[in-house]
């Protein structure tokens, strides 16, 4: 397991007779542990270039909203401190 996701487990014959549908799985987040014979042999999850344009996505969705959405009047550094508490 890997941050809390659980990982499925395959059989190496399955992860080659379904690697389409698996890699479909991945791309949703999913993640799968092949084997064979029963032994964990590989991982087959989601590269990190591709979690890397996720986040840079969702950061500049973020400022967008932030840009159309200011916040005025807001003390930041005094809700910040009052979390401190």
């Amino acid at each position: 397991m890997t941050e809390g996701i659980m990982k499925i487990e395959v059989g190496a014959y399955e992860a080659k007779t379904k690697l389409p549908e698996l890699l479909r799985g991945v791309q949703v987040g999913k993640q799968y542990t092949i084997t064979n014979r029963g032994v964990a042999i590989a991982d087959l999850v989601q590269a990190k270039t591709a979690r890397h344009h996720e986040t840079a996505a969702a950061v500049e969705q973020m400022k967008a909203f932030m840009a159309k959405n200011p916040v005025k009047d807001v003390d930041i550094k005094g809700l910040i401190e009052e979390g401190r508490a």
